[in-house]
């Protein structure tokens, strides 16, 4: 299988979403569609619900594993907030997907912060991309049993937008 480009991911969230385990699925699915894949997060405060990130890389060669600001393909957001925060790596006509989910941070939950209005969210994403998809992952995973799937739903919505073979997805 030959391979043109290098994709860029960026996958953010807050601790407790499975951001980790959805970029150690994506980079997992890169290597099983043939390409040399790299993979780099940051934990931060995730284990007290803060913000995790993710960059995963495909390409014929990938030497580094870190996306820069501005040069990411996809944007895979399992928390409103957290898309904001990390818009500026996406590319011009990179896409966002969003799990269409608040999860109030703690400076909020404690009176001294005020979560972002939906409508001040949605005008952010629209100054980096036109091609910002909503997607309700949690309704989705709550709906089929288990809300922590929400992060698999985001794969699969991801997967539909990807060029790679079906039976990738399906090992």
């Amino acid at each position: 299988m030959q391979h043109q480009a290098t994709t860029n991911f960026i996958l953010v969230g807050v601790g407790g979403q499975g951001t980790i385990l959805a970029s150690d699925l994506l980079a997992q699915v890169g290597l099983d569609a043939g390409y040399d894949v790299k993979q780099a997060e940051v934990h931060g405060m995730s284990q007290r619900g803060g913000s995790v990130s993710s960059h995963v890389r495909w390409g014929p060669v990938v030497y580094s594993p870190l996306i820069a600001a501005g040069a990411a393909d996809y944007l895979v957001a399992f928390e409103e907030v957290e898309a904001v925060r990390f818009a500026h790596f996406l590319r011009p006509g990179g896409v966002a997907l969003v799990n269409a989910q608040a999860i109030a941070p703690i400076t909020v939950s404690a009176g001294s912060a005020v979560y972002p209005s939906a409508d001040y969210l949605r005008g952010e994403l629209a100054r980096i991309t036109t091609d910002v998809r909503w997607v309700p992952a949690l309704e989705i995973a709550q709906t089929l049993g288990n809300d922590k799937a929400a992060n698999v739903v985001m794969l699969g919505a991801l997967s539909a937008l990807l060029e790679a073979p079906p039976w990738v997805w399906l090992k």
